[in-house]
């Protein structure tokens, strides 16, 4: 698929992010994933739950959360990007268990709770689907220095929406620490996903 003007400069800004936030690796370094500690605020938001729950960051203290910004009608890197994480979640097993996945809509005009509930529990059942006000959604994708951009109407009247595909990882204590990316492998994450779960958590 042909990237857009704005998905070109989506992908140079998480690479601007990525390059800001790299620390000079040696061997005492624990992640395989960019390591953003101190280059991100920790997860704030409130919105909604997928089971029509007014929420907020505070209700996932405890666990570590995955962040990822996308659509139910997504033609493409959403669905992959969830059914990859999905089978790192098995990988896991029942470290798995401290974790959540929550799915940010940035089309809240079409992504219902109950949209966001079929679609989320269609790969995995730690994925939360999120949806709120457009002014709340544009506020934590700025946050995060996330991006969007709903795309010209196609015939019948369905359009896509471009949008970053990063995947923010915060600790149990909402602290940002890393930073993925679709192409990020399955061993990567599993390997900091478990130092972060493990008992004691990695600091």
């Amino acid at each position: 698929m042909k990237l857009s003007r704005f998905a070109r400069l989506v992908c140079l800004l998480i690479a601007g992010i990525m390059l800001a936030a790299c620390q000079r690796h040696d061997e005492a370094a624990p992640w395989q994933l960019t390591d953003i500690s101190g280059h991100m605020p920790d997860l704030s938001f409130r919105l909604t739950d997928d089971q029509g729950k007014a929420v907020t960051a505070a209700d996932y203290h405890g666990k570590v959360t995955l962040l990822y910004f996308g659509y139910t009608h997504c033609p493409d890197v959403c669905p992959l990007t969830l059914a990859h994480l999905h089978v790192v979640m098995q990988r896991l097993g029942n470290l798995a268990d401290g974790a959540r996945i929550l799915f940010v809509s940035v089309d809240p005009s079409r992504d219902t709770p109950e949209a966001l509930h079929a679609y989320a529990n269609a790969f995995d059942p730690r994925v939360v689907g999120l949806t709120g006000a457009p002014s709340d959604i544009e506020s934590l994708t700025k946050r995060y220095r996330a991006a969007f951009s709903r795309e010209p109407d196609k015939s019948g009247g369905s359009y896509d929406v471009s949008h970053s595909s990063g995947i923010y990882i915060f600790d149990a204590n909402g602290h940002a620490r890393l930073l993925a990316t679709p192409e990020d492998s399955q061993d990567k994450l599993i390997h900091d996903l478990h130092l972060l779960l493990s008992p004691g958590g990695a600091t």
